[in-house]
């Protein structure tokens, strides 16, 4: 008996070709993506780059930097700098220019999982977290509490979800931790357990650096394994602003460079206050210093990877309290964007620090202009992007998810209009005017890049007022926790497996339990 086999109807044309776009493009033809150009926003001309880079040198070769560390007055000396009698290290002119000569630049930044490698260098924009909150906030409630090696593990793998930040550095100081060894090794591992992303983190004390790394090495598979790819980078705020040597971030420093970690050489002043009021003299004072870290760091492993951190923070002169949002400190972070681009450096920037304690306009209006300004800039890698309040004292959850919505259309206004036969549409009009509907709503180019060309937020609300009030009301915020709430529940990376886990736990005082990083029963 032969068996009768019925042939569905192969779909053509219109329905098959929408059958196939709701499926998300693959990244490279998405709206946005990491790495997209900025550039057109340039605080400085050409002239003052300039003009800041020669008052840079100069205060290098003739005021120099106090409290350096034997080993690194001992390599500077040797390569042709000088120590004054008022033990101030001074960096030549020549030695200075010939590092930028040959400091690296193209080197990629490594996630765990290599689909998070990304090219800093150039204009290309990269999102991501940092900072150092001593404090979790409640975005419902207002409320304060001191920050948790578990909240930190919470924010990796709530990043670890959004789409749009691209990296993540440790956001939140351990306050349960007292002890600075368990303190330095357990941010780490809970970072690097949350999210398959790029990790920055830092470090109290040079041993610390070293038993790290080691685990960093079980994580990674060997050694070589971790040089060839090294996933984790340190923040090393090697300076005390004005122009001074932090001498245990230095030793921190040394470590990680001859263990294979990328730096960010991260020269923090705060204009008016521990750099100039003035912001010009604000990027030269940064600038300067990150110089003369840059010259260190070759001096210990010629042509290591560095990004160039200069940030001068904002004053609220009628306090001296940081200012975070201020439009002083979005101009000077894309300022320092351009100094990275004319050293044809990596460069990491920082923007959203917002001054409002909770998720509302305020933090909105400040997240908003200083993020744009520091994408527009093309600033390469830039940091506490996401979830940061209060001028980094502290991180909202809800926030985290609320700036990726942000993050994302930022990334769009970088990527900017296409100008193209297909984008200007001429055939298009045409064909809707002369023989279609008299609309768009249904034409082939706008089912086509809907999600080619268009971002959508997660949380923020385009709905009409009726549709609004009939599905609640509800704010972002309200919105926000429910996502988090549904990440924290849901989200449990593995790419460190059972096994690996307990050996670490073996070797090292691993604090986080484990039976917070699987879901509840």
């Amino acid at each position: 008996m032969s068996e009768t086999v019925t042939v569905a109807p192969r779909r053509r044309g219109r329905e098959a070709r929408r059958e196939q776009r709701a499926a998300p493009p693959p990244p490279e033809l998405r709206a946005v993506r990491p790495g997209l150009e900025g550039g057109l926003y340039q605080p400085l001309s050409e002239a003052d780059v300039k003009r800041v880079h020669e008052a840079a040198l100069v205060l290098l070769e003739e005021v120099g930097l106090s409290d350096a560390i034997p080993s690194c007055i001992e390599m500077v000396t040797a390569a042709g700098g000088s120590l004054t009698d008022g033990g101030r290290l001074l960096f030549p002119r020549a030695l200075v220019e010939d590092t930028i000569a040959k400091a690296a630049r193209r080197f990629p930044i490594h996630g765990f999982d290599p689909r998070h490698d990304f090219e800093p260098w150039g204009k290309k924009v990269h999102f991501g977290t940092a900072g150092a909150a001593v404090h979790m906030v409640d975005a419902m409630t207002g409320a304060y509490r001191e920050s948790t090696l578990a909240d930190l593990y919470d924010i990796a793998r709530t990043v670890d979800r959004m789409d749009h930040i691209h990296f993540f550095q440790r956001s939140i100081v351990l306050r349960d931790i007292e002890d600075s060894r368990a303190l330095d090794i357990n941010t780490c591992y809970a970072a690097v357990s949350g999210t398959s992303k790029h990790v920055g983190t830092s470090f109290f004390q040079p041993e610390h650096v070293d038993e790290t790394v080691r685990m960093l090495h079980m994580i990674a598979g060997g050694e070589d394994k971790w040089r060839a790819r090294p996933f984790v980078s340190m923040s090393s705020c090697f300076v005390v602003p004005p122009m001074k040597f932090a001498e245990d971030a230095c030793r921190c420093l040394e470590v990680g460079v001859r263990a294979g970690m990328p730096i960010l050489l991260l020269a923090a002043g705060q204009a008016g206050a521990t750099s100039p009021a003035s912001l010009a003299g604000a990027v030269v004072q940064e600038t300067a210093e990150v110089l003369a870290g840059l010259t260190y760091v070759n001096l210990i492993v010629p042509g290591h990877p560095c990004i160039f951190g200069a940030w001068p923070f904002v004053s609220d002169l009628r306090t001296g309290a940081m200012s975070g949002g201020s439009g002083e400190q979005a101009m000077l972070m894309a300022a320092c964007a351009q100094m990275a681009q004319f050293y044809d450096l990596p460069g990491g920037i920082a923007a959203g620090m917002t001054d409002s304690k909770v998720p509302d306009a305020q933090s909105g209006y400040e997240k908003g202009y200083t993020v744009a300004l520091a994408a527009q800039s093309g600033g390469n890698m830039i940091y506490e992007s996401a979830g940061m309040h209060a001028s980094l004292l502290g991180f909202c959850l809800e926030s985290l998810v609320i700036d990726n919505d942000m993050l994302g259309s930022v990334l769009r206004t970088v990527r900017g209009i296409e100008v193209n036969d297909e984008h200007l549409a001429v055939e298009t009009i045409r064909e809707v005017c002369t023989q279609g509907p008299g609309h768009f709503l249904g034409h082939e180019q706008t089912l086509d890049l809907m999600l080619k060309d268009y971002v959508y937020p997660e949380v923020g609300d385009r709905t009409s007022p009726k549709e609004w009030v009939e599905q609640g009301s509800t704010n972002i915020v309200d919105k926000a926790r429910l996502r988090t709430r549904q990440i924290l529940d849901e989200h449990f990376p593995g790419h460190i497996d059972a096994a690996l886990d307990a050996r670490l736990r073996e070797a090292f005082p691993i604090l986080l339990p484990r039976k917070a990083m699987r879901p509840r029963a």
